[in-house]
């Protein structure tokens, strides 16, 4: 039995750009659907998507709001990180509790062992 691909898309592009924080979402619930294990990896500015208020502020073009499709996106199995570093980089700015509930804190070496496990590794 052959073993599931996995791709990982890496999100560090904030809500200051709102035309980037969408694609890493729609193919991961796509990959799911092709039954691919996905994962999304919010570290630096990226880590502001996951904060519920700033979420719930974004929504572009036709599109439902950030927060609605990262609830969509994790309700099909697809795993949500924040970067434990980045929390700390913010300096307090952002903590744990401000977060969705469907994210995971995650540290650095959970990146590069997904990274390393990952057949293919997206960036936005």
């Amino acid at each position: 039995m052959a073993e599931r691909k996995k791709i990982l898309y890496v999100q560090t592009s904030g809500t200051d750009t709102p035309e980037r924080l969408y694609s890493p979402l729609i193919l991961a619930q796509t990959a799911r659907a092709m039954d691919v294990e996905a994962s999304v990896y919010f570290l630096g500015k990226g880590l502001k998507n996951l904060i519920k208020e700033e979420a719930e502020q974004v929504k572009v073009g036709d599109f439902p709001t950030l927060y609605e499709v990262l609830q969509q996106t994790a309700g099909q199995g697809v795993k949500i990180m924040a970067c434990q570093q980045s929390l700390q980089l913010f300096g307090g700015e952002i903590k744990e509790e401000d977060l969705i509930k469907e994210a995971t804190i995650a540290g650095a070496a959970t990146l590069n062992d997904l990274a390393l496990d990952a057949d293919t590794v997206l960036t936005f």
